[in-house]
């Protein structure tokens, strides 16, 4: 693995590319990317612990100081609560778990049949979890004791319920808040939780609402925050959210995939209804860079749901239907092209030469990767739905299924 391609990100993502952590949504680099993981198991065969887990969600797992973090939802008679817990890393024994939010009938009901009520993968930083339920709230707290630290509510009408993940940038939590009307990006103090900036998308689109989570990369030393919306895509400065550059696109919403970044260029998909993926120079982009700095685009085999790996000059990109193909950064050519069965939400992971990937109905194929070709070496039904992304960390697995969290190796 050709890790100077993976660009600034890495060490813009405020945790190094080392053992013990993953500590947002992709990993360390945000991109998808692992050290090394199992190439193959069993139900049991390799499998260090697996553990039921009570509170509902489709949010990713997410590793530091040893322990695991998830988010979900508990669904009683009278009332829905949303839960962050703790889990150590090595036993999967529950350390810690808090409820903070109880959400209202008028935000439950605010989401797809297909979505969670924890969807939204949280991020740890410096010591603090940063758990965030979209419109229904978002809450610091102590990685080790769970202690509530700030809780606060960022008012907006959503579209089949919360989805982005968000991120940290220094002292500040950002993520998108692109509803029904007035979609904005949003940072938040990582001290107080108090609203440090908002800033509204101005592109007149039909479909406002959109769920892609920030990537933070860098153009020649610049600090760049993008973020795909609704009709386009943002580079924004993250410390006073003012938009730096743009990139239009005919009518794509409900923009779900995380774009990724490899030698200079931004790669991402625009979503519904027919997804065309963009590869966009970041070098001097300033202004409406739509017409100068779009180096490529691909109509067929960009993804509604799954974000995509890029990595020793080729994107690995799956969609939602199972097709798997290898495009050159440079030129957008295919390289090769590969199917699986069934259909999927969760992102790939590239873990040491092979490609992850969790079929909604709970099939995951390890596929062998390079740029050269791409085959299926292992495939298994883990028997339960799959909508979450895994986290690799010290040799071992993590992975999220509807009811159960499993650690496979380490």
């Amino acid at each position: 693995m050709n890790l100077s391609s993976l660009g600034f990100a890495v060490v813009l993502s405020g945790a190094a590319m080392g053992q013990g952590e993953w500590p947002e949504f992709r990993g360390p680099t945000g991109q998808g990317i692992g050290g090394k993981a199992p190439k193959e198991w069993g139900q049991e065969k390799g499998v260090a612990w697996k553990i039921e887990v009570e509170a509902r969600g489709w949010s990713s797992p997410v590793v530091s100081q040893g322990l695991v973090i998830l988010t979900g939802a508990l669904k009683g008679d009278d009332k829905t609560e949303l839960v962050v817990t703790a889990f150590d890393f090595k036993s999967g024994d529950p350390v810690w778990s808090n409820r903070v939010f109880e959400p209202t009938e008028e935000e439950l009901s605010a989401k797809h049949a297909k979505n969670g009520l924890a969807s939204s993968t949280p991020v740890i930083r410096d010591g603090v979890v940063y758990a965030h339920f979209g419109h229904m709230g978002t809450a610091a707290l102590g990685l080790k004791s769970g202690e509530v630290l700030w809780e606060t509510k960022v008012k907006y009408n959503p579209m089949h319920g919360g989805g982005s993940s968000p991120i940290v940038v220094d002292d500040l939590l950002i993520f998108s808040a692109d509803g029904e009307e007035d979609p904005k990006l949003v940072a938040l103090q990582t001290s107080t939780g108090k609203v440090a900036w908002e800033t509204p998308r101005n592109e007149e689109v039909k479909r406002s609402f959109s769920f892609a989570t920030p990537l933070l990369v860098d153009d020649g030393g610049r600090k760049v925050l993008v973020s795909p919306a609704s009709g386009m895509v943002g580079g924004y400065d993250p410390v006073d959210g003012k938009l730096i550059w743009k990139v239009a696109y005919d009518e794509g919403f409900s923009v779900v995939p995380r774009p990724v970044e490899m030698d200079g260029t931004l790669y991402m998909s625009t979503g519904f209804m027919k997804p065309v993926m963009l590869a966009i120079k970041l070098t001097g982009a300033t202004g409406d860079v739509t017409d100068s700095h779009v180096a490529w685009t691909a109509k067929k085999g960009s993804p509604k749901t799954p974000s995509f790996v890029a990595a020793d000059g080729v994107l690995y990109v799956l969609d939602d239907t199972g097709s798997v193909t290898c495009f050159d950064g440079k030129t957008g050519d295919i390289k090769w092209k590969n199917k699986l069965m069934g259909n999927f939400s969760s992102s790939p992971t590239l873990v040491d030469g092979a490609l992850y990937c969790q079929t909604e109905d709970g099939v995951c194929y390890v596929m062998s990767v390079s740029p050269e070709k791409g085959t299926v070496d292992f495939e298994i039904d883990l028997e339960e739905r799959v909508f979450a992304s895994p986290a690799i960390v010290d040799g071992a697995l993590l992975m999220r299924t509807e009811t159960h969290l499993w650690k496979i190796g380490g």
